[in-house]
């Protein structure tokens, strides 16, 4: 990864959140604005065996996977807030090394242009789901539940604040409506 350890080169730093952490950073931040990522998109294909399922029954959550672009968040984070930030996030989103920690030009919906720490789905990886039908997702998504709570209440929070954040997500909306919710 680029971005140092200890910022020096900076006053803030960039966080691009697709997924929960759009709704549940964890970590402080100077202000949070929508974002475009580009070479890569929001996909249900990671299956979870921890925060949302288990080994023997697996949930899904999102990943970064090669292609197009994604609409999310972005965090700005102050420069002595960064090693504290960069540890936790490793430490969430690196917990099997299904994700790999990358620095992304985006760009913010304010005009600005910054790049930013994100996490991209190694599809090489054992827990790299692949393009699984919206039936085969729903029915993971239904059943499993991990330490952090039913896999279906991480793809309906996500959901809902795409939502409310104006990001729209046809494919999230559909697998939305097989899990019996409206998409609002």
């Amino acid at each position: 990864m680029a971005m140092s350890e200890s910022p020096s080169r900076s006053t803030s730093y960039w966080v691009f959140g697709y997924g929960s952490l759009i709704w549940n950073p964890g970590f402080a931040f100077l202000r949070a604005e929508r974002a475009t990522l580009w070479g890569a998109h929001r996909s249900l294909s990671v299956y979870s065996h921890h925060y949302r399922g288990t080994e023997a029954q697996p949930g899904l959550v999102f990943g970064l996977a090669r292609g197009g672009s994604c609409r999310g968040m972005a965090f700005e984070v102050a420069a002595d807030q960064w090693d504290e930030t960069i540890g936790y996030l490793r430490a969430r989103e690196l917990i099997t090394h299904v994700y790999r920690e990358a620095e992304r030009p985006i760009c913010l919906a304010s005009g600005g242009r910054m790049r930013a720490v994100t996490y991209l789905v190694d599809e090489h990886h054992v827990q790299y789901a692949g393009k699984l039908s919206l039936v085969a997702q729903a029915e993971m998504v239904r059943l499993a539940i991990g330490q952090s709570g039913p896999n279906i209440d991480y793809v309906l929070n996500t959901a809902q604040h795409l939502r409310e954040l104006g990001i729209g997500d046809r494919t999230l909306d559909a697998l939305v409506r097989l899990l019996g919710r409206r998409p609002d």
